[in-house]
């Protein structure tokens, strides 16, 4: 279970990225942050956001359209 959930479903670049990185303040370092999204671009920006921030990227799903990821506050 995350610490927190973003739910940025029907949100278009760069919405889910800026809303996930307001929303990780929130959450306690070594914590999760799950995040729903529909864009399809959000697979490699997600990637990319982690890769950029040092934070880490532990599950990148879709199903039904949906996409789900889910990273753990190490920055």
């Amino acid at each position: 279970m995350a610490d927190k959930t973003l739910d940025a479903q029907g949100l278009n670049c760069p919405l889910p990225i800026l809303r996930a990185k307001k929303m990780l303040k929130e959450v306690p370092r070594g914590g999760t942050l799950e995040i729903l999204a529909t864009d399809p671009g959000s697979t490699a920006d997600f990637a990319a956001f982690c890769k950029t921030t040092g934070n880490e990227l532990m599950e990148s799903t879709a199903e039904g359209g949906v996409y789900r990821f889910l990273i753990k506050h190490t920055a």
